[in-house]
């Protein structure tokens, strides 16, 4: 059913990371819904991963994230999931995460498809998703206790 490469599955030194300056890393149901999204990333000089937070540990694939990091070099490494996926959303929080703590030097992109058009969030909007009081407060809404 599924024939693009997992993150979990293969080596943190793969060939597959090492032939490539882009990485993307896609919401595994993306290939099935939506595969003309990971076509144009593909013609964009990205090379494709999926992962699926529903079904692997957010920790899991974010230290195997570290660990390509740690041996390879990118110019960029993004993420693209479905928007609203309260799953999905841990991706863009783990690339985040893996980021603060690795310092690697290539860029950070995330991307979200929205009413089969893909947006992209800038890094403050996934670090703001996490905190909801901070929404709430930009919305206008603060209720405190």
């Amino acid at each position: 059913m599924y024939t693009l490469p997992r993150l979990l599955d293969i080596n943190a030194k793969s060939r597959v990371f090492r032939d490539s300056k882009k990485l993307v890393i896609v919401s595994r149901c993306l290939e099935l819904e939506k595969p003309w999204v990971i076509e144009e990333f593909r013609k964009k000089g990205y090379q494709v991963v999926t992962a699926c937070p529903e079904a692997e540990h957010v920790n899991m694939l974010g230290f195997k994230l570290a660990g390509v990091l740690a041996r390879c070099s990118f110019d960029e490494v993004a993420v693209l999931t479905i928007d609203g996926s309260m799953h999905c959303t841990q991706l863009h929080w783990m690339l985040e995460e893996v980021y603060k703590f690795m310092k690697p030097l290539g860029a950070r992109r995330h991307f979200v498809v929205y009413e089969d058009k893909v947006v992209e969030a800038s890094e403050k909007t996934v670090k703001y998703s996490r905190y909801l009081a901070k929404i709430q407060k930009l919305l206008g809404e603060v209720k405190e206790e």
